[in-house]
């Protein structure tokens, strides 16, 4: 064991199953890993599931680990950290109030032990309620960070305000965008507001070497447009193809995962610009996979797609519409008032429908996945959505990122203010934390939408509860 007083970093358990390479993180340190998490981990490594693959993979980690020392002396890493396994040793180690039978207080008992010798102890645990634990047991207590986390007041947010005098915006560029061009991220927007009208106002991308890219409404083959400047955006990333990376992030009901299906539909069906469109969403709130859901891989994957289906739904019903012919015979010129009768039905014939998301699928030019079984694929030429990406770990985001193949584009989308992981949180998060190590890079953009667009009562719930 260390000399007394040294410090030494107690492990949970559920620190490796968030991040499996967390055992690089304290550099020069001694780490105590419990000889209860070993077993906790050996539990878990069952599971077919995330936590279960970081089990697998710390436990290859520590059995290397094996062939440079014994982990009973320490076995000495890179960073200058001395890695051991440790146990309760004294007879009366154990204190009387925790029950024995509980994993963690197993984890508990063996940090408190260390300290009773008179060691520096710091217990690491993702689990609150162990960090209060220890914290009654005299233990210094703290939740696991690390390099990636990232403050809730400084994430990168995709777009900026200026406020300029109105005769500004009457130029094509504005002379204030370009003095403040040297404030800006490659593909950061700048939504340029007159000062005395909020509501006067242009929306620029900025592309680097002071140039400016003006956004406007894009030409989609169906008439549907944006209803607020960030929604603008977002479409004007998801449509560019030199942009291989987006995320959007917003509460529910911004429009994240029906503008990504939209634009999908245009580059898909339209454009021909990619072979299909993938979609996937992580499971954290319906438990480690979908094998309870009633029905086989098809009618599981509906009930767990369901947002998606709902979304599709409302774009087809729309684009068969008669006010959607209405409105793309009045962008055509065409008279809908009874004028011109002929010409509006020939018009008619070349207003095509979108097919229904079931046929989409059947004709090959959408699938449905789940994020288990994308690991370890290569995926070329596809429009990829992974929604909800809140719920996964920077870790599981760079496994995705790196399944993209020549030709594709990735969105992810989500939430982070709505986690469902018990071990996340709005600075840990995998969404989070990407749009931040991808921001200034050429490929990669980001929209924080903050506008609710889904309905009156929507939009209260998010301000209210």
């Amino acid at each position: 064991m260390p000399e007394k007083k040294d410090k030494i970093y107690v492990i949970d358990t559920n620190v490796f199953l968030y991040d499996p390479l967390s055992l690089y993180e304290f550099d020069g340190e001694t780490i105590g890993i419990p000889i209860s998490v070993i077993e906790e981990l050996d539990y878990f490594k069952e599971e077919k599931s995330n936590r279960g693959r970081n089990a697998r993979e710390i436990t290859r980690i520590l059995d290397g680990l094996r062939e440079q020392g014994r982990f009973a002396e320490g076995v000495k890493l890179e960073n200058g950290s001395t890695v051991k396994v440790v146990f309760i040793v004294e007879q009366n180690g154990y204190p009387d109030f925790l029950k024995r039978d509980i994993g963690d207080n197993k984890i508990l008992a063996t940090a408190f032990c260390l300290k009773k010798r008179g060691y520096d102890v710091r217990f690491i645990s993702k689990d609150l309620n162990a960090r209060v634990k220890a914290d009654a047991l005299g233990i210094k207590a703290r939740d696991y960070v690390n390099n990636n986390f990232v403050a809730e007041d400084q994430f990168y947010r995709g777009w900026v305000t200026l406020e300029v005098p109105s005769v500004e915006l009457k130029k094509d560029i504005p002379p204030a965008l370009v003095a403040y061009s040297s404030e800006l991220q490659l593909n950061e927007f700048v939504l340029v507001q007159s000062r005395s009208n909020q509501f006067n106002n242009k929306i620029f991308r900025f592309l680097g070497n002071k140039n400016f890219k003006q956004i406007t409404s894009p030409d989609l083959k169906w008439q549907f447009t944006h209803k607020n400047p960030q929604q603008a955006m977002a479409l004007d990333l998801l449509l560019d193809d030199s942009v291989h990376l987006v995320s959007l992030l917003g509460p529910a009901g911004t429009g994240k995962t029906f503008l990504t299906l939209l634009a999908g539909l245009q580059k898909v069906i339209i454009e021909d610009v990619y072979r299909k469109m993938l979609i996937s969403r992580p499971v954290v709130p319906l438990g480690a996979d979908i094998g309870y859901l009633p029905g086989d891989m098809a009618e599981k994957l509906q009930s767990w797609m369901q947002p998606v289906y709902d979304n599709m739904d409302f774009i087809v019903n729309y684009s068969r519409s008669p006010q959607h012919l209405k409105d793309v015979l009045r962008e055509e010129s065409f008279d809908v008032n009874g004028k011109g009768k002929r010409a509006a039905k020939k018009q008619k014939k070349l207003v095509s429908h979108i097919p229904p998301l079931d046929k989409l699928i059947d004709e090959g030019k959408m699938s449905l996945g789940a994020i288990t079984y994308m690991r370890g694929r290569s995926i070329p030429y596809q429009y990829i959505l992974i929604d909800e990406v809140q719920n996964l770990t920077p870790h599981e985001v760079k496994t995705l990122i790196t399944r993209v193949g020549q030709g594709s584009k990735i969105i992810l989308a989500g939430d982070p203010y709505q986690i469902d992981s018990p071990y996340l949180n709005f600075s840990s998060n995998g969404l989070v934390v990407a749009s931040n190590k991808f921001k200034g890079q050429k490929i990669f953009g980001s929209v924080f939408l903050e506008d609710s667009e889904r309905s009156e009562l929507s939009r209260l719930a998010g301000e209210l509860l």
